[in-house]
């Protein structure tokens, strides 16, 4: 049981958990008002199969899989933002202004005239 804690202690993998879990649970919404509505005999067609488990079991399968991915990547490209409207206003937080100690920057000259290199075509 340790173990367990241990893992749920973890603030990115809660943050994972409670995201995936919001997926699912809108996955299964989804497929819940797909069998409801019933758009192109969708239903009619899932349950006049032998076995309407395994069609319902691999749409549910990829309805998690993409919108449990879609809400944790949210939440992990939300992590820099804050979001409960503090005195930031939703911005981006700020980076400290020395990241390495001792870097300096260095000035860079672009070329504005050069074109992009186009290949060959050999016919």
């Amino acid at each position: 049981m340790p173990r367990r804690s241990a893992l749920l202690g973890q603030p990115l993998f809660r943050l994972l958990a409670i995201n995936l879990a919001i997926g699912v649970m809108i996955a299964a919404l989804l497929l819940g008002g797909l069998l409801y509505l019933n758009p192109g005999h969708l239903r009619d067609l899932i349950f006049a199969d032998d076995s309407p488990g395994t069609a319902l079991g691999l749409l549910l399968f990829g309805f998690v899989v993409t919108f449990g991915s879609a809400a944790m990547g949210s939440a992990i490209m939300a992590m820099g933002t804050d979001l409960r409207g503090g005195d930031n206003g939703g911005k981006k937080l700020a980076l400290p202004i020395e990241l390495i100690s001792g870097a300096e920057p260095i000035p860079v000259r672009a070329d504005h005239s050069a074109r992009p290199m186009r290949r060959r075509r050999n016919i």
